[in-house]
């Protein structure tokens, strides 16, 4: 199994009936691909739009269908469109059960760095920092290591999304929670073993008495 899909399982347990979720760009998009048999959830894009599904396959996007970075999606019966207003009042008006962001960093704190990256051209955060601040519970999915260094830091050197810490760090090789300001290892992916998340983690990680295996068979 892929290092996305197993974010993407693992994500998708955190999922309840009747909730709405707001899905970022990238590896939260494919969340919406593991929704447990017979849950029903509200996945809300930000650009507008309440009910996205599964990511289409093949011929069947629709060009005018998109996610908020433009990427093809599909809609279930029942799903409703509207303007940005609208959507960004949901979500500034704390009516976003929870969402799921990418992140670039995270620190020992909990802080999300999740949109720039200094001195190269790309977009800015986008809605994030609404979201973080907004939505009930925050979820990041990410790779838990770019380029052989760790993505969960001590401090964060790139700019912050918001004050807010977020909830929940799932990556491809754990399962951390924020709580009290201080991030603690839960559960270790299928193989990895707790030192080896430790000694992938630039971030001090307090470890669960009962760490398990992430259920994502």
């Amino acid at each position: 199994m892929d290092a996305q899909t197993v974010i993407a399982r693992r994500i998708a347990l955190e999922l309840r009936d009747g909730m709405l979720v707001n899905l970022g760009i990238g590896i939260p998009t494919l969340v919406a691909n593991h929704v447990p048999p017979g849950m029903h959830v509200f996945f809300q894009s930000e650009n507008g739009l309440i009910g996205t599904g599964p990511i289409p396959e093949g011929m069947m996007a629709q060009p005018r269908l998109t996610d908020a970075g433009g990427r093809p999606v599909t809609a279930i019966p029942g799903a409703c469109t509207f303007d940005s207003a609208i959507s960004f009042g949901l979500i500034r008006g704390g009516h976003v059960d929870m969402t799921v962001l990418g992140g670039l960093q995270v620190d020992a704190g909990g802080l999300l760095a999740n949109w720039m990256i200094p001195g190269k051209m790309v977009p800015g955060m986008g809605g994030a920092m609404d979201l973080v601040t907004g939505a009930k519970r925050v979820v990041i999915a990410m790779q838990h290591s770019a380029k052989g260094k760790s993505k969960i830091v001590a401090r964060c050197n790139l700019p912050l999304t918001s004050a807010r810490p977020v909830d929940l760090v799932v990556t491809d090789l754990a399962v951390i929670e924020q709580r009290a300001g201080r991030l603690r290892l839960l559960e270790t992916a299928p193989g990895v073993s707790v030192q080896q998340v430790l000694a992938a983690t630039e971030a001090d990680l307090e470890v669960a008495g009962d760490v398990r295996t992430m259920p994502i068979a």
